[in-house]
């Protein structure tokens, strides 16, 4: 959904000064009366990032939705970082609204000062430790293959002589398509929404990558609810039993049926790895697993469980399911 929440002038004073001001490291905040304005600042008492942002904890609030921005590579360019903090226990309608509003708040602030988006749920993920548990995450993404590095040199390069200038704006990285407003609004507030799929698609001809739809769905219905005509790109929260809680996972699924078109087959297949990261890195999904399948139907609860399972290490490459039938 678009908010259509702006930044106050309030906030843009309380960045700027953030900006020009070395003794601080940060600044919190919030949407009030349809506006993101901000809440508090948080002083540099270290060069320590760790040792400042340990305040945190007596800052936010276990049931508040709140966004907060950190100093954290000083003297860069983009030398910030923005965490949209959403605790589980806050109520659904700001749940929405603050996920919604997220790029909204950074497109306003000045996109090029941010290096990076990150999306938590819990205070334990707005300390030091959390902070680095994410950066191994994001440094474990799957490298590009030698075709996939060519591809996105030449379309880079493409993208660059038609506009003369680099964009930030919600794009596949390396095969120069635009996403949506639809499908940016839906991966905006996923995380947080009731829906449990939502599926994207590519118009070849308009070069966009659009919204199919959002549903709540079981494992078991996957093959009945995607396409076994057309190729999809599908994220999907699996609700699990892990350990002796539950787990909502996110799995990007990318399904190309034997029956697609040829050129579809190449258009989806070369741009799968780029619509898994812009759906992790721009809208903060935390994706567990990437499987590839030929039908929808391969994919079953059962599977998911089995590649879910602690005992079973990671790929870095999608994973096949098995055929029926095959060992």
């Amino acid at each position: 959904m678009q908010s259509g929440i702006s930044a106050s002038k309030e906030l843009h004073e309380a960045f700027n000064k953030l900006v020009s001001d070395s003794s601080l490291r940060g600044l919190l905040a919030g949407i009030d009366k349809e506006q993101l304005v901000p809440t508090t600042t948080i002083p540099s008492i270290s060069s320590d990032f760790s040792t400042d942002i340990a305040a945190l904890k007596d800052l936010v609030k276990d049931n508040e939705a709140a966004y907060i921005i950190l100093r954290r590579y000083p003297n860069a360019p983009d030398e910030f970082v923005v965490i949209t903090y959403v605790p589980d226990t806050a109520n659904v309608r700001s749940k929405m609204l603050v996920a919604s509003t997220r790029l909204t708040l950074v497109r306003e602030l000045g996109s090029d000062k941010f290096r990076e988006s990150i999306f938590a749920t819990a205070k334990t993920e707005l300390t030091g430790e959390g902070l680095k548990a994410h950066d191994a995450h994001v440094s474990q993404k799957a490298p590009l293959t030698e075709e996939e590095q060519s591809l996105q040199s030449l379309k880079a390069a493409e993208a660059e002589a038609s506009t003369g200038t680099s964009s930030r704006s919600s794009r596949v990285v390396g095969v120069h398509m635009p996403v949506s407003q639809a499908a940016q609004d839906v991966l905006n507030s996923f995380k947080v929404g009731s829906d449990t799929l939502v599926q994207l698609n590519i118009d070849i001809i308009n070069e966009t990558i659009g919204l199919v739809g959002s549903s709540k769905v079981t494992a078991d219905a996957l093959g009945t609810s995607i396409s076994n005509k057309e190729p999809r790109y599908s994220f999907f929260k699996y609700e699990t039993k892990i350990g002796s809680g539950r787990s909502t996972p996110i799995i990007f699924i990318f399904t190309c049926p034997e029956e697609s078109k040829v050129k579809e087959r190449m258009v989806y297949a070369t741009s799968r790895l780029a619509v898994y990261r812009i759906g992790e890195i721009e809208y903060g999904l935390n994706i567990v697993k990437r499987i590839e399948a030929t039908s929808p139907s391969e994919i079953t609860a059962r599977y998911l469980d089995e590649e879910l399972s602690p005992q079973k290490d990671e790929k870095p490459s999608f994973s096949r399911p098995k055929r029926p039938g095959r060992n």
